[in-house]
């Protein structure tokens, strides 16, 4: 569990890199610039940790590329002290990305091998999210809402209503949203019934999943 003077080397060219794609928030940068990404992957893929490309982890699923986790961060607004609600925890690298950025995080991962595994490894590498839980992202966490801001970190074939619900007035919810190819999608709610959308362009996700049971 070592973080080399050649990774934080190689985590200033990934940050060179996000800044280039147009990412401009400090708190942001930081964040990408001090996590050691490369404990978040399998040790095969080490030597591509701080390339800005997505890559397999366990259950079929993938860690974000760096500028999507940037990008979609960004769109948060994040300020310390938010309580913040992830769908979709995977790897865990959005999760501390949110945390070094002073985020209460509250997590929900569909899938049991990487809630178990993120879960114990989080804390192990200092990362201590509010919340994490193995349960189904479409019907959120009504029991800690509302929250400040939702991130969804995978591809949603619609908007789940109950995520709209939980968030504050002012809240944000950041979701890329499509079948194949998702088109990032800000939700700002201004009011009980009221909520304003932006969209910001085409990205790739694996998809969300829904408790069938």
């Amino acid at each position: 569990m070592k973080d080399t003077l050649k990774h934080q080397g190689l985590r200033q060219k990934l940050v060179e890199v996000i800044k280039n794609k147009g990412i401009t928030d400090p708190k942001v940068i930081e964040a990408i610039g001090r996590i050691p990404r490369h404990l978040f992957m399998d040790s095969g893929f080490l030597d591509h940790a701080y390339q800005d490309k997505a890559f397999p982890i366990a259950a079929d699923q993938t860690i974000s590329q760096p500028y999507t986790v940037a990008f979609q961060t960004e769109l948060l607004q994040v300020k310390p002290g938010h309580k913040i609600l992830e769908i979709g925890t995977g790897s865990g690298y959005q999760t501390a990305v949110l945390c070094v950025m002073g985020a209460k995080v509250y997590s929900i991962e569909r899938q049991h091998e990487l809630y178990k595994k993120t879960s114990q490894f989080l804390p192990k590498i200092g990362y201590r999210p509010k919340k994490l839980v193995f349960g189904d992202g479409y019907i959120g966490m009504e029991s800690e809402a509302p929250f400040d801001s939702i991130i969804v970190t995978a591809g949603a074939p619609f908007v789940p209503k109950p995520l709209l619900s939980q968030l504050k007035i002012g809240g944000r919810l950041v979701i890329p949203v499509g079948d194949d190819v998702q088109v990032m999608t800000l939700f700002v709610r201004k009011g009980p019934k009221d909520f304003e959308q932006h969209e910001y362009g085409e990205f790739r996700f694996v998809p969300l999943l829904e408790d069938k049971n």
